[in-house]
């Protein structure tokens, strides 16, 4: 990897410094911020491909951070929470956050999540706008014909079913709610009515997957939505 800038906002100035020493290695330049306030002023001065923000801090803490962040920006935030902190895990992955990792962490595994991260936003925000597939291991999404080959074969999807698989998809990696498919896919106030999105997953999974009972790219978050898998 080459020529990718992250951001890492957290008052830890001796973790910033080794985050930033380590990704070097991986060719990724961090820059470090202390606070969330000047956090969110940097990121107007420099196109970043990743933002690490650690919940706890003074002045703004991560939620507020992420929240306001979310206001300007889709970029991936990867979000430190505390050891055995769920609350915090399920807050900020409902605010926004598309992975999070607790301290203390092993930095082989930080690196492995910043890596995949930054993979998945650059392969979604091409800027000469010829992208008209995306290609997972064993799945195509042509975005022109609004249709998928797979190894159970080639299907042209419905509208709705495409809509889904291709949000997910261009947030790999991300637990995404119901509610945040269903207003996005929709259009509409989330009414928790569950049975459309879950029969749509249903029918991708088996178009998608060799196996849809225990599946390779949807996968079921249990008490909060879907994911597609970051590995594919």
């Amino acid at each position: 990897m080459a020529g990718y800038n992250i951001l890492i906002i957290d008052d830890d100035k001796e973790l910033c410094a080794l985050i930033g020493q380590s990704v070097l290695q991986e060719n990724i330049e961090a820059d470090c911020c202390y606070s969330g306030k000047s956090g969110l002023l940097q990121l107007k001065e420099k196109d970043y491909q990743l933002v690490i923000l650690d919940v706890m801090m003074p002045g703004f803490d991560g939620f507020e951070t992420l929240e306001r962040l979310r206001k300007e920006s889709s970029l991936p935030v990867l979000m430190f929470t505390s050891k055995n902190d769920s609350a915090s895990k399920v807050r900020g992955l409902r605010a926004g956050a598309d992975d999070y990792l607790t301290k203390p962490f092993d930095m082989d595994e930080l690196i492995a999540r910043i890596i995949s991260l930054v993979r998945r936003y650059t392969r979604f925000n091409q800027k000469d706008g010829k992208i008209q597939t995306y290609d997972f291991d064993g799945l195509t999404i042509d975005l022109d014909n609004r249709s998928i080959a797979t190894g159970n074969g080639e299907f042209e999807l419905p509208p709705k079913e495409f809509d889904v698989l291709l949000f997910l998809a261009k947030n790999q990696g991300k637990i995404l709610t119901k509610r945040q498919i269903y207003e996005e896919v929709w259009g509409e106030e989330y009414v928790y009515d569950d049975s459309n999105i879950m029969a749509i997953i249903s029918r991708l999974r088996k178009k998608t997957e060799e196996n849809p009972g225990n599946p390779r790219y949807i996968q079921t978050i249990k008490g909060i939505g879907y994911r597609f898998n970051k590995e594919v």
